[in-house]
């Protein structure tokens, strides 16, 4: 379909050429000689660009783009003047035009505006193809390869970076390729992860930096020289870090942005407490035997939190004042900001934010909710959302104004999950989808990965012959009773617990106040 452009300027007729030149490209151009004509064309017709010299005798070109953004917000508009007086540029881009140039101009400027206006989308978009099918091959050359901790890490983040770019191209084939890239990939992530975890537990060289060291290893030292805020958003995958950062970059520059380990299960139960304490669940247990709730304890098992990091701080040292909230709901979180200043004298403030993981469990139980966020571009949307909305946003404003530093982490991610697996369990089994511990569990040993002696991954047993088994990849336990019924209620619902990239690579961000 032809292009329609309006240009209004009281030299109109000295642009002629321009006007050809642009016909000769296959442009449709109405010419007008006075703002006043140009906004009574605009109301009259259906115009895809329209040029506007700024200094029109009459109303004034910026006069006139008010009143076409008033008929029809979102036509472009492009700004033509002679004058380089910043106020004029201001007032322009307060109204929103899609673009400003100076005269004189030649034909070329205003081809490469209307290019950039109305094709801009579609360049981008077979550029970032371009660009993904030539790293289709280099990563798929890295995936053969022998990789360690730091190159998965690394791996994930291209992946993440190709599925955000090629989101924003609506490039829905090549999209479908990325994700059978990211298949592979979470598959030979998981015989990785099979083959080093215990490993890295018990002393590896290797060992990645994870989640229960954290304070000792790099929270700890940032809180010795500056007020630091580190913020736990439970359930944050790096890829809803990435769209949350062009928000916070408002008021924070990024010092470092890091992908870390959690451990597993990645589930609250054991890596939160495992980040706070700074002890692995069983040594949590066993130090703390009236704090730690095993599986069968009834009750939440996340509610000594604060102690655990008391204790931590304790043995690490660290002799100065610090605070502990945690945020399950609107009003909380409305609370905490109403009296943010009374953390300010604390070296170092910790604040829990549950959003990201009643998110996940609400995509579980309410249709709604499902529908919000079918996909995983959709689930990105929803917190980029809730983030813009919440008293969250507000209390990253307070930290910035104090000029404290910020940490950004989390205590494992969560993975959509579409395979069933069966599973038989006694009574006494745990409830998630990706995870089991009890005994006597029967399991095809090819789907899952087993870790008969608890002991050797810190884990608590519930029993003398209990054994943990986890999924992989986008698989799920399902149990052979009403198996169809469970299986098409969970199918597609974002879940925690088990291995795979989303869950165990989580960010670790450290900003600086603007």
């Amino acid at each position: 379909m032809q292009v329609k452009i309006l240009w209004a300027d009281d030299e109109i007729e000295l642009l002629k050429p321009h006007i050809l030149f642009l016909e000769s490209k296959g442009y449709s151009v109405t010419a007008v000689n006075s703002g006043v004509d140009a906004v009574e064309r605009n109301a009259e017709e259906q115009f895809d660009v329209i040029f506007l010299d700024e200094n029109m005798p009459g109303i004034s070109g910026l006069e006139a783009l008010s009143q076409i953004k008033e008929q029809k917000a979102h036509v472009p508009v492009v700004m033509i003047t002679k004058s380089e007086e910043e106020y004029i540029m201001e007032e322009a881009i307060g109204s929103k035009i899609a673009d400003y140039l100076i005269k004189p101009v030649n034909p070329n400027q205003i081809l490469l505006s209307l290019k950039k206006i109305l094709d801009q989308s579609k360049l981008v978009s077979q550029k970032t193809t371009s660009n993904y099918q030539q790293e289709f091959r280099q990563l798929g050359m890295q995936l053969g390869g022998r990789l360690d901790a730091e190159e998965w890490a690394e791996i994930y983040r291209k992946i993440l970076y190709w599925e955000l770019e090629l989101q924003s191209a609506d490039d829905s084939g090549m999209s479908e390729i990325l994700n059978m890239q990211k298949k592979e990939a979470n598959t030979l992530f998981a015989k990785f992860i099979e083959k080093n975890y215990i490993d890295w537990l018990h002393g590896d060289d290797d060992a990645p930096q994870m989640i229960h060291t954290l304070f000792k290893d790099r929270i700890g030292p940032i809180a010795d020289k500056q007020k630091t805020y580190v913020v736990v958003i439970d359930n944050l995958r790096y890829d809803q870090w990435k769209v949350l950062q062009p928000i916070i970059s408002k008021y924070f520059t990024v010092d470092s942005d890091e992908i870390i380990y959690s451990i597993l299960p990645t589930a609250t139960h054991y890596a939160r407490n495992a980040l706070f304490a700074g002890l692995m669940p069983s040594e949590i247990a066993k130090r703390f035997p009236n704090l730690w709730a095993s599986e069968d304890d009834e009750g939440g098992k996340n509610l000594h939190e604060d102690a655990f990091l008391e204790a931590n701080l304790k043995r690490l040292g660290k002799t100065y004042k610090w605070s502990y909230n945690k945020i399950t709901n609107l009003t909380a979180g409305r609370k905490l900001v109403d009296n943010f200043n009374q953390l300010k004298d604390n070296q170092l403030n910790v604040i829990v934010y549950n959003f990201v993981d009643m998110l996940s469990h609400a995509r579980t139980e309410m249709e709604v909710i499902k529908e919000l966020a079918d996909d995983e571009a959709a689930y990105r949307s929803l917190t980029q959302s809730w983030f813009e909305h919440s008293p969250l946003q507000e209390m990253i404003k307070r930290i910035a104004d104090q000029k404290a530093k910020l940490i950004i982490t989390t205590d494992h991610g969560t993975v959509k999950v579409t395979n069933p697996v069966k599973i038989i369990g006694e009574r006494a089994t745990n409830t998630n989808l990706r995870y089991k511990t009890g005994r006597n569990l029967s399991y095809n040993e090819k789907e899952v990965f087993r870790i008969s002696n608890p002991d050797e991954a810190y884990l608590p047993k519930t029993s003398v012959s209990a054994e943990f088994v986890f999924t992989r990849e986008s698989d799920f336990f399902i149990y052979p009773n009403n198996y169809n019924k469970f299986v098409n209620f969970y199918a597609n619902t974002f879940q925690h617990g088990g291995v795979s990239l989303e869950e165990l690579l989580i960010p670790f961000v450290v900003l600086t106040a603007k």
